[in-house]
């Protein structure tokens, strides 16, 4: 078709409802690049439906059941780059079970068909086998970008079917993957004249790899911007690759382990000072005190700095910060302390974002951690913060109140205090005015989780002031179906609302008839959800799947888990015998 004028003016021409020639329309596309904005624009009349379907390139998919890759193949006859979601989040907490579905494959095989030019995809928590990524190295000539975040069912053996098959791959970035390390030598497969590699990650595999293929690989791919290692590479072995690479954007490095001598200490810090262009700093694992200053010549340019594998103490965190003026995100564990978030405040006046991780969150004797003091002086410093996942242990509502007065910026705010149902530790009162603060201060909110001992005030705030929240997450909070029907409501918005272990019911669920449709998902976990009630859902909203996830020997009137989300397709056809599907059709 790409080819065909003929075919190409049938196409753009079935339907003539605007003034301005193909080639303008084109143009005005070419220059959307939200997903969200292209959406929009095809919305307008049919003459601009088509245009957008012809023009675009690229396709997001939230929800692999939301619609199939036949009807994806039809609407979009050109993409070349797709980004495809399966599992519900609450997988990454071992709260979906493992044969749930996202299965990759039927995708590959309607994409082999359709698109053959397809030159990237993006998958998150979808099931891959290993004879799925041969299928697509195979059928692909010109792939070039693969990354894979939270996906599960593959082994160093479909990695190496990638590096063998795939002769211009630019991007192989696999991230938090239930990956099966059968053996390090996949990077030895990479043919001996590939050179094209741009982006190489496999910080998240467990297993030593081939150093010295991948040291040939580095020295050869002299595009390479971005290389992120896993622990098993040594800081002899980094500095050996440092000299390799310098031309990098985007370094995770190895283990600190083991100890260096003098001569090679030497050698790593002239490594790193020829890092000229470095931005983004991981990995760091079992970095101590005296090997960080190695590190200080390349900081100058810093803007994302991921300490999230770092058990550093406040000190060495301070050391570190002073050397990084033009911080913007910073990835850190709650070994650092509120002495450590100090020091963020001192000394990172551009920062925008900010995650605070715990090192051990189901260790209740934890003798470090942060608190509301260091998140007071993160506020304090850094006025220009806007994203913040913060893990604590104990909150105030006064506290909050005046960290989102210091940064009303906040356009996502995740505040997770561990103890299910803690309330203000000074007052003992619910955190219900913390998160009103929140809701009424930063007007540009997008997305929310909540915590701590809250009713259904909370609840209120939300739906009265949190106008532009897509993306809301709930746990242990709540005093009645009262508070979920003020969220779905209030927020005209909301596209994502995640619930666990809460008292909502059948009314609450049964409160959002009107809003499902225009929500990507609902998820309830350990919630006073019946049967019944998922039943008369899926009966007056059949344009909806409501999934209900059963566990060994849970009442069989309770719904233990449901997932609710819309489609085009109607229900799927393959889910396990755990998993419900109802279908009002």
């Amino acid at each position: 078709m790409d080819s065909n004028p003929k075919m190409r003016k049938e196409f753009l021409d079935s339907t003539r409802s605007s003034l301005f020639p193909d080639e303008v329309l084109e143009r005005v596309l070419s220059l959307l690049k939200s997903h969200k904005d292209r959406s929009a624009v095809s919305l307008v009349c049919k003459d601009w439906y088509n245009a957008e379907s012809w023009s675009r390139t690229h396709v997001f998919i939230g929800n692999c059941y939301s619609v199939s890759p036949e009807i994806v193949a039809r609407r979009f006859p050109r993409i070349k780059s797709v980004t495809l979601k399966g599992k519900p989040r609450f997988s990454d907490f071992n709260l979906v079970p493992e044969n749930w579905g996202a299965d990759v494959h039927p995708w590959f095989v309607v994409f082999a068909a359709k698109y053959p030019f397809l030159e990237e995809l993006r998958l998150k928590r979808m099931a891959v086998s290993d004879e799925s990524l041969e299928f697509l190295a195979l059928n692909f000539p010109n792939f070039k970008v693969l990354s894979l975040l939270s996906c599960d069912g593959f082994s160093t053996d479909g990695l190496a079917a990638i590096a063998t098959h795939c002769k211009n791959l630019t991007q192989l970035d696999i991230q938090e993957n239930g990956i099966d390390d059968k053996s390090g030598n996949w990077l030895s497969c990479f043919p001996e004249n590939f050179t094209s590699l741009e982006v190489l990650n496999f910080a998240n595999l467990n297993t030593d790899v081939n150093f010295d293929a991948l040291e040939r690989l580095v020295s050869r791919c002299k595009s390479l911007k971005v290389l992120k290692a896993n622990k098993s590479i040594s800081l002899e072995q980094l500095q050996r690759l440092l000299v390799c690479a310098p031309q990098l954007t985007e370094l995770g490095t190895g283990s600190f382990m083991p100890e260096l001598t003098a001569r090679q200490y030497a050698e790593l810090g002239s490594s790193f000072n020829q890092l000229k262009n470095l931005n983004t700093l991981s990995g760091l694992w079992e970095a101590t005190a005296p090997y960080l200053p190695v590190l200080y010549p390349a900081c100058t340019n810093l803007t994302f700095l991921n300490l999230s594998y770092a058990f550093l103490q406040s000190i060495e965190l301070a050391s570190l910060l002073c050397q990084c003026p033009r911080l913007r995100r910073l990835w850190v564990l709650d070994t650092v302390g509120d002495k450590g978030l100090e020091a963020v405040g001192s000394n990172c006046p551009l920062l925008e974002e900010l995650r605070v991780f715990p090192a051990d969150p189901f260790d209740e004797e934890v003798i470090h951690g942060v608190t509301e003091a260091g998140f007071l002086a993160v506020s304090y410093g850094c006025r220009r913060l806007h994203y913040v996942l913060y893990f604590c242990r104990q909150m105030t509502n006064a506290a909050v109140a005046t960290i989102v007065q210091n940064c009303p910026d906040f356009t996502h705010f995740r505040l997770c205090i561990m103890n299910p149902g803690q309330p203000d530790y000074l007052t003992n009162e619910p955190m219900d005015e913390a998160f009103g603060a929140v809701v009424r201060t930063c007007t540009k909110l997008q997305r929310l989780s909540v915590s701590g001992l809250l009713t259904d005030l909370t609840f209120e705030y939300i739906g009265q002031y949190a106008k532009n929240l897509e993306t809301l997450s709930v746990a242990f909070a709540g005093s009645s179906d009262r508070g979920m029907q003020c969220m779905l409501e209030g927020c005209p918005k909301l596209r994502k609302l995640e619930i666990r272990d809460c008292p909502f019911g059948n009314a609450a669920l049964l409160s959002g008839l009107e809003k499902y449709e225009s929500m990507r998902s609902l998820w309830m976990s350990a919630c006073n959800v019946t049967m019944n009630g998922c039943r008369v859902l899926a009966r007056e909203m059949p344009r909806l799947n409501v999934e209900v996830m059963k566990e060994d020997g849970s009442d069989d009137s309770q719904a233990d888990k449901v997932y609710v989300y819309r489609s085009v397709v109607g229900p799927r056809r393959d889910a396990p015998p755990c998993v419900l599907t109802l279908s009002g059709l």
